[in-house]
């Protein structure tokens, strides 16, 4: 009795600490980049030059100052996490589309400010320059209004590229002296005055105190420094020194100059006139007050202590993330409300209980997604953004696992049901069925729960940002379930039958006892499943590259919505070469909603496609909601990621497997699971869809769910063969498979109820992935009968009768 009062009371403490979590929502739950809108970086560490210290202390070290930066920008709850060893993930919500350029810039930026000796001959080495005609590729002479000589340089063409910022620098050159140039713009045109700037740096913005915007007399913008104790004292030195009758420059009339530079860029080089003891200083350039800003906040926050590359930038339009959640929830509910329709009309009472369980389940995923991204923030970085009292960010392939779980989550119940259905069949006192049914569950329970549990760690371990939220909560949707699955019910059940409320359980019989030759039928199952992978692959083969989304093949993807559909054809005649048009439709009915996407292989072509589409199909009205950007570097690794993922899935599978079964049933597992996955690749390339990061997802999860209906055929198979004397042959695995069937097609109905609300209701953005899902649960609800139990039986050594099984 007193272990009944503390299970009760632990459900109580661990309901209401989840309840807490969420309340009130607007305040705890922080949505995702798709489903409200912002832009995403993803950064990495250019360790090229030579790093102080180990590549991961300077990705913390970059992480703080990246986070500084955007929190002095304003922006609203930002989210910023490291990402593997080199890797930063900032998410900005609500940016607007003009600021997201601005925005990278800003995160990037070194921020190396020095302060550098112009030569002490400066002044006749320019005008030596200009009295040759000298001049740098990329530039002409021109002549400066208001400047006493006139004489500097303007820009021809594109600004330049590093490459000729690297041959400026030693234009000229004069030993221990690069050639920078400074700009000044007048009457809308910058002018450049050259000056040879020491490789010396005399003082570093490491001993900066403070920066801000300041104004001249005429209104000029300027950014005010200021220097701590150690920087005034050495600031001082300088300007003392090189001061007109100074040390370094004892000619009063001497004339030396102070170049301010940041990131290998002159900002300002003006003439020291005296000593300044004060440790200010004031950076002069052709600043608009947003430059300025953007220059001050970038000193404030400190260099970073290597440069960032900027591998993948995407932008998410707030209206489809608002048409995103409605629709994601939407999908849930749905999703929800069949499952517990088909539960209470098929197990009567018992179902009940399981829409009971099924709704504490969804209560008790808080605290789930808490305990899982804790312990996902050891393997893998920051659990997405959250911490040990606050939840992970939500995202829509989050949300997709929350309505997965729905369905997975009856997948324990409906075990444990129709063992208790055997139990009682069997003649059985109820009490007595009710005990053996949990027990004799709770193995395969825990076996196919497990198994997809180490499928979403490994999800977690090698996925991108989106991923990693589905990996979160579909883990805490499976920890959640087998609690309310395996204790909760049983606690209601035996609350009830120990104080004789509750005497039977009432149950409807859709699959009565079958005797199909499933064995039989494997060389007829063998050749269907080769000849659509044939097929597939032909086709496949046929589209190449079109298989790909842009999370493959890098490039830019814009997602548009339109007043009018246009022409095909005439998309492809006006958008740049080899742009990859797609029409994708999703919803039903009324509610149908279909969008644009165009795939294109750089930035310069997206901006090219959507000029196009705003010229030529003006009367379409398309409008771009969403905009990915994908360096050739991602591409690649997320192919090899997912290959890696794979291939650790699989291996895990088979020593879990062997482990609690035998090496045979390990390959036939794992050869039913390279079936379903290659299957539910083709099919899903056969239907003309792309494959991204969230269908690489998919099949992760494909792999991880679809080895539950075989983990439950090898199970049984395991315990027949103890009855039938450790024999284990065409007949015993016919036996198995038979009295499994009831349980494999309810589990996989209320699955695939789940997964094709998310499809008819989740909306565009998710539709491939629940696609992919789908595809994959009918191929495992086959592959686990005709392919994995017919493959376990052919690698199996050809020899006297094996002793029984566990």
């Amino acid at each position: 009795m007193k272990a009944s009062i503390w299970k009760w009371l632990i459900l109580v403490v661990a309901t209401a600490w989840s309840v807490a979590l969420v309340m009130p929502p607007k305040e705890k739950i922080k949505l995702g980049l798709d489903l409200q809108g912002g832009t995403s970086y993803t950064l990495e560490i250019d360790d090229s030059q030579g790093l102080e210290g180990s590549v991961a202390d300077a990705r913390d070290r970059a992480l703080e100052v990246v986070r500084n930066r955007v929190d002095s920008m304003g922006v609203a709850e930002p989210t910023i996490y490291p990402d593997g060893e080199k890797r930063i993930v900032v998410q900005i919500p609500g940016m607007k589309a003009e600021d997201r350029e601005r925005a990278s810039a800003n995160i990037r930026k070194a921020a190396f400010l020095e302060f550098r000796m112009v030569h002490p001959k400066n002044d006749e080495l320019v005008k030596n320059l200009f009295a040759d005609r000298k001049v740098p590729a990329g530039y002409e002479i021109a002549a400066m209004p208001g400047r006493q000589n006139g004489d500097c340089w303007v820009r021809k063409g594109p600004p330049p590229t590093e490459a000729e910022r690297v041959a400026l620098r030693r234009f000229e050159e004069k030993a221990g002296y690069d050639l920078l140039l400074e700009k000044n713009r007048v009457q809308n045109r910058d002018y450049f005055v050259p000056y040879y700037v020491s490789r010396k740096a005399e003082l570093t913005g490491d001993s900066l105190k403070s920066a801000n915007v300041d104004y001249q007399q005429f209104g000029q913008k300027v950014v005010q420094i200021s220097f701590d104790a150690k920087g005034r004292k050495i600031f001082a030195k300088v300007t003392a020194d090189h001061a007109p009758g100074g040390a370094k420059n004892p000619d009063p009339n001497g004339r030396h100059y102070l170049g301010i530079v940041l990131d290998n860029t002159l900002y300002s080089a003006p003439f020291i006139r005296t000593s300044i003891p004060g440790g200010e200083a004031v950076i002069e350039g052709a600043f608009s007050l947003e430059e300025a800003s953007d220059l001050a906040l970038v000193l404030r926050a400190g260099a970073l202590p290597a440069p960032l590359r900027v591998l993948e930038e995407r932008s998410v339009d707030p209206t489809l993330g608002t048409d995103s959640i409605e629709s994601g929830w939407r999908a849930a509910a749905i999703g929800f409300g069949a499952v517990a329709v088909f539960m209470a009309i098929y197990y009567h009472f018992a179902g009940l209980v399981a829409v009971l369980a099924l709704f504490l389940n969804l209560v008790l995923l808080p605290l789930g997604m808490i305990v899982v991204s804790g312990f996902f923030g050891l393997i893998g970085g920051a659990g997405m953004g959250g911490s040990a009292t606050t939840l992970p960010v939500l995202t829509l392939p989050g949300i997709a696992g929350i309505v997965l779980t729905v369905g997975m989550a009856v997948d324990a119940n409906v075990l444990i049901f129709e063992r208790i259905r055997e139990e009682m069949r069997t003649g059985k006192r109820f009490g007595a069925a009710l005990s053996a049914g949990y027990d004799k569950a709770f193995s395969t329970i825990f076996d196919s729960n497990l198994t997809t549990l180490l499928t979403a760690v490994i999800l977690f371990w090698q996925g991108s940002g989106p991923v990693k939220g589905f990996a979160v909560t579909l883990s805490a949707g499976i920890i959640a379930s087998m609690y309310t699955s395996i204790v909760g019910t049983r606690m209601v059940f035996e609350f009830l039958e120990h104080r004789g409320l509750l005497h039977n359980l009432k149950m409807t019989q859709w699959v009565k006892e079958t005797k199909i030759n499933f064995m039989g039928l494997r060389h007829a199952a063998a050749i269907l499943s080769l000849a659509i992978l044939a097929v597939s692959a032909f086709i496949g083969y046929q589209r190449g590259m079109a298989n790909f989304g842009v999370d493959f093949t890098g490039g830019q993807q814009l997602s548009l919505e339109f007043a009018q559909k246009a022409d095909v054809d005439a998309l492809r005649a006006a958008l740049p070469r080899g742009a990859g048009i797609q029409y994708q439709r999703s919803g039903m009915g009324d509610a149908m909603n279909e969008t644009l996407v165009v795939k294109v292989s750089s930035p310069e072509e997206g901006a090219a496609a959507q000029q196009a589409l705003a010229e030529q199909f003006a009367d379409n009205g398309f409008k771009l909601v969403q905009e990915d950007t994908v360096g050739p570097q991602v591409g690649k690794e997320l192919q090899r990621s997912g290959l890696i993922a794979i291939g650790l899935s699989l291996v895990g599978m088979i020593i879990y497997i062997t482990i609690r079964f035998e090496f045979s049933f390990a390959i036939g597992a794992v050869v039913g699971l390279l079936h379903n996955v290659l299957i539910t690749l083709g099919i899903y390339c056969l239907l003309g869809r792309q494959l991204t990061t969230t269908s690489i997802a998919a099949l992760l999860t494909v792999l991880g769910y679809s080895v539950n209906d075989t983990i439950v055929v090898f199970d049984r198979i395991r315990e027949t063969r103890k009855l039938r004397a450790g024999r284990l042959d065409q007949a015993v695995v016919n036996e198995s498979i038979n009295s499994t069937l009831a349980r494999t097609l309810l589990t996989s109905l209320t699955t695939l109820l789940s997964v094709a609300m998310l499809m008819v209701f989740g909306g565009g953005a998710i539709f491939d992935f629940a696609l992919a899902i789908f595809i994959g649960v009918v191929a495992g609800t086959y592959a686990s009968a005709f392919i994995a139990a017919p493959t376990m039986l052919a690698v199996r050594p050809k020899v006297a009768v094996a002793p029984a099984g566990k």
